[in-house]
C-alpha cells in the first residue's frame, strides 16, 4: 500500500554536495555529447538517412547529439504498432499499468542529476528550473499512477432492484503526443504516460529542438517496463509526421502543448472526419499564454516586485505561464516600477548553464532569438526601456539582455501578443476595476496574479479575472502537481488540468451495462 502523494522536492545547488553532483553529471554528459540516436516503433530501432542535429543554444558549436528524423511511412508504421499494442495493454489492470509508472518515477529520480545536466545542455536551462522540472516528471507519474488506480473504482450508481448495473472507464485507443521543447522532461513525460496509464498507446513525437534528453527518457520508459508498442518514439517535422499523425483515421485522441497557431492547426485539422474514421478524436491542448500580474495600490510592494521577476524572467522568459505584463496601479507604479527594475539587476544572472548556476540563459533556437529581437525593437517605439534592450555581447548563443519596458500602453503588442522571451512590460492602470480589465482584454487565459491586501478585490478577482489557474499575493508560474491543477481558458487551451484529479478523464470512454438479475 503507497503512502499519500507528496510532491518532489528540488535540490538545492547551494549546498556543495548538490553542487558537486551536478557538476560531475555535466561532465559526464558532455562526453556523451554528439551521439546518434535511432526512432522506435514498435520496439524496433530504425534509423532513416535523415537526422533532426540538435545544438546547444548556450554555445552553438556544440552538437548535442542526432536523433533519426522519421518520414509518413514511419508515422503509419508507428500507429500500426501502438493499435497492435493497444489489445493488450488496455487490457491490463490498472494495478499493473500504475506499477510502470511507479517504477519510471523511481528510474528518473536515481538519475535526476543527469536529466539535469542533459537540460542544462540541450536547453540551457539553469540548474534550479531542470532539476524542478525533472522532479515535477516524478510527480506527475506519482500522481498519474494514483489516479489510474481510481479508474478501476466502482462508481456509486442508483440501485435498481431488477438489474446489476456499472460504469466502466475504457481506455481509447491509440493517442498521439506532441510535448513542447520548454519542458522536454515534465511535460514530455506527463502528455506521454498519462494516456498509457489510462491504457492507451501512443506515438511521441518529440519536439525538434529537444530530441536527445526525449530519447534518453524514452530509454527510461522502455527500462522501466513499457512494452513494444505502448510508447513509439518518433521524431520528424510537423508539417510531414505531425499532420499524418493527427490526420489519421486511427487516432483516438492528440496531447499537445505548444503555440496558440499550432494549436489551433491540430484543433482544426483533427476535429474533420477522414474516411474510414468511426469517432470524433479529442484534442488536450495547452495553447500558450500572455500572463499577467495586477499590483493593487494596496499591496505588498517588495512581495509583488519580487513576484513580478521571478516570473518574467525564470528560463529566460520561456515558460507560457510567464509574467510578460504587469498591471500597476497608478498611485504604486513609480514605486513598483523602480524596485522591479532594481530587483532585475540584482537578482538575473545572465551565464552559461554548463558553466554555473546563472538564473538566465540563452533562449532556444535562431528563431525565437530573432523574433525575441525584433519585438525589443518594437517596446522601444511603445514604451520606455528600462533594462536591458538587446543581445547580451561576447558569448557564443542565443542569450539575450533581460528587458524591462516601462509606461507601456495596454494595446501595444508588446503588452498584448506573446513574446516568449526575457521582455517584461509594465502597464499603469487607473484602479483596481482598470487593471481586471485590461488583464482580461486579451485571447489568452492561462495564468495571473494578483497581488492586494483588500479581500473584497481578491475575490473579485476569484470570479472576473478569466484564467485557468489565479493567484494571489504570489507569482503567476510554479505551479504544483496534485496541488496546482494546470490549464487555461480562451486560446489557451482546452482547460484539460493537469495534475488535477479527473486529468485522466481526458483519455478514456464511459461504458455503462446493465444485467438483468433473478
Amino acid at each position: 500500500m503507497r503512502g499519500p502523494f507528496k510532491t518532489e522536492q528540488p535540490l538545492d545547488f547551494s549546498i556543495p554536495e548538490n553542487e558537486q553532483g551536478i557538476r560531475e553529471q555535466i561532465k559526464k554528459v558532455e562526453k556523451q555529447l554528439g551521439k546518434e540516436c535511432p526512432l522506435v516503433i514498435g520496439g524496433e530501432e530504425r534509423t532513416t538517412g535523415n537526422w533532426i542535429t540538435s545544438i546547444n543554444p548556450g554555445n552553438t558549436d556544440q552538437v548535442v547529439g542526432k536523433v533519426a528524423k522519421a518520414g509518413k511511412k514511419d508515422a503509419e508504421d508507428a500507429i500500426k504498432a501502438a493499435k497492435k499494442a493497444f489489445k493488450t495493454w488496455s487490457r491490463m489492470s490498472a494495478t499493473a499499468r500504475a506499477s510502470v509508472l511507479f517504477k519510471l518515477a523511481g528510474i528518473i529520480r536515481k538519475n535526476r542529476l543527469e536529466l539535469d545536466a542533459w537540460l542544462v545542455y540541450e536547453l540551457d536551462k539553469p540548474w534550479d528550473e531542470a532539476d524542478g522540472e525533472v522532479a515535477e516528471a516524478v510527480d506527475f507519474l506519482e500522481w498519474y499512477a494514483r489516479r489510474a488506480l481510481d479508474l478501476e473504482k466502482p462508481y456509486d450508481l442508483a440501485s435498481h432492484p431488477e438489474e446489476a448495473n456499472e460504469l466502466l472507464n475504457r481506455p481509447l485507443g491509440v493517442g498521439v503526443v506532441i510535448p513542447p521543447w520548454n519542458f522536454a522532461c515534465a511535460i514530455y513525460t506527463a502528455l506521454t504516460m498519462s494516456g498509457v496509464a489510462a491504457g492507451n498507446c501512443v506515438v511521441l513525437k518529440p519536439a525538434s529542438n529537444t530530441p536527445v534528453v526525449g530519447y534518453r527518457i524514452f530509454q527510461m520508459m522502455q527500462e522501466a517496463g513499457v512494452p513494444d508498442g505502448v510508447v513509439n518514439f518518433l521524431p520528424g517535422s510537423g508539417d510531414e509526421v505531425g499532420d499524418t499523425l493527427v490526420e489519421h483515421p486511427e487516432t483516438r485522441y492528440v496531447a499537445f502543448t505548444g503555440s496558440k497557431d499550432v494549436g489551433v492547426r491540430i484543433y482544426e485539422n483533427a476535429a474533420k472526419v477522414q474516411p474510414g474514421q468511426r469517432w470524433l478524436k479529442r484534442v488536450v491542448a495547452e495553447m500558450g499564454g500572455k500572463d499577467a500580474i495586477i499590483v493593487d495600490n494596496e499591496a505588498d510592494l517588495d512581495a509583488a516586485a519580487d513576484g513580478i521577476v521571478s516570473a518574467a524572467f525564470g528560463f529566460a522568459g520561456q515558460k507560457c505561464s510567464a509574467c510578460s505584463r504587469a498591471i500597476i496601479h497608478q498611485d504604486v507604479y513609480d514605486e513598483v516600477e523602480k524596485r522591479v527594475v532594481e530587483l532585475a539587476k540584482q537578482n538575473v544572472k545572465l551565464g552559461n548553464a554548463a558553466e554555473g548556476n546563472y538564473t538566465l540563459g540563452a533562449v532556444v533556437d535562431e528563431k525565437q532569438y530573432k523574433q525575441i529581437l525584433d519585438y525589443i525593437d518594437v517596446g522601444k517605439n511603445e514604451g520606455k526601456l528600462l533594462l536591458g534592450g538587446g543581445k547580451a555581447e561576447g558569448r557564443n548563443g542565443y542569450y539575450i539582455e533581460p528587458t524591462i519596458f516601462g509606461s507601456v500602453d495596454r494595446t501595444a503588442r508588446v503588452a498584448c501578443e506573446e513574446i516568449f522571451g526575457p521582455v517584461l512590460a509594465l502597464v499603469k492602470a487607473k484602479d483596481y476595476q482598470d487593471a481586471l480589465d485590461i488583464a482580461n482584454d486579451s485571447e489568452y487565459g492561462l495564468t495571473g496574479s494578483v497581488y492586494s491586501k483588500n479581500r473584497e478585490k481578491l475575490e473579485q478577482a476569484r470570479y472576473e479575472f478569466d484564467v485557468g489557474n489565479l493567484y494571489f499575493n504570489r507569482k503567476c508560474t510554479g505551479s504544483l502537481v496534485g496541488i496546482h491543477p494546470f490549464a487555461g481558458m480562451k486560446l489557451s487551451g482546452t482547460n484539460s488540468k493537469a495534475g488535477g484529479p479527473n486529468y485522466l478523464m481526458n483519455f478514456v470512454e464511459e461504458k455503462s451495462v446493465s444485467e438483468v438479475v433473478g
